[in-house]
């Protein structure tokens, strides 16, 4: 059995195919916080 390992932690699925589905969320889950985190800059004047 292979399992796909993300920044130290396992994916919580056991098929490979489920595993490939996985990553696309959680990479979005990333994404969202990191987008909270980004300063948005507006021209003042």
């Amino acid at each position: 059995m292979h399992r796909v390992e993300l920044r130290g932690r396992r994916l919580s699925a056991r098929e490979f195919d489920r595993q490939l589905a996985e990553l696309p969320i959680r990479i979005a889950g990333i994404d969202g916080f990191t987008a909270l985190g980004i300063p948005v800059a507006r021209a003042v004047g």
